[in-house]
């Protein structure tokens, strides 16, 4: 079955739509919040479709995706008991507990990591909020993390350029399906 290919051939249209900076911003912002795909998806077909203007992309994801984590830490912040019912509901309180005895155990350290690391940067801009952490370290600690992350992305898809691009549609399909089979594999092991 070839879906990656088309999802693929969309992704790459969206790319070069003439809102595709909107959609990337607006991407970046919830996905810090409560959406589950990361900017990412967007960010590196744009980067590699328009290299001269990667750092620029870069910078406004980057920016985005630091307020929509001022919103998902004032959500934290202001709605404690709701989020917490939230995650019960969801039953990730196993996950829930684990970020919040990283950030016991390693402050805004635990902000930067997740700002820069693919581990869902939501769940620790929620988590900061409800611990009360110190916001201007949190802001601050949550821009260079994200804006060197999505940095070294763009840049890393602007080096490869439309080139890159025609290589990865012919093993886009093996890429797609070997991912899957990773997170299954991921979800039993750690199941």
């Amino acid at each position: 079955m070839k879906i990656f290919g088309a999802m693929y051939d969309k992704t790459m249209l969206w790319a070069k739509h003439r809102y595709a900076n909107f959609f990337l911003c607006l991407t970046s912002f919830i996905e810090a919040i409560f959406f589950p795909i990361p900017p990412d998806v967007m960010l590196i077909p744009m980067s590699m479709s328009k290299p001269n203007k990667a750092a620029k992309l870069a910078l406004y994801t980057a920016l985005a995706s630091v307020l929509g984590g001022i919103v998902g830490y004032g959500l934290g912040y202001f709605a404690t008991d709701w989020v917490q019912i939230q995650v019960a509901n969801f039953g990730y309180q196993n996950h829930w507990h684990k970020a919040i005895s990283w950030f016991e155990q390693w402050g805004i350290l635990v902000v930067f990591v997740a700002g820069f690391s693919p581990i869902p940067y939501k769940v620790f801009t929620i988590c900061a909020g409800v611990l009360q952490m110190a916001f201007l370290p949190f802001v601050v600690t949550a821009f260079i993390s994200r804006a060197a992350r999505f940095l070294f992305v763009a840049k890393l898809a602007a080096w490869g350029g439309e080139k890159f691009a025609d290589k990865l549609r012919r093993s886009i399909e093996v890429i797609g399906w070997a991912v899957v089979a990773l997170a299954l594999v991921a979800y039993l092991i750690f199941r």
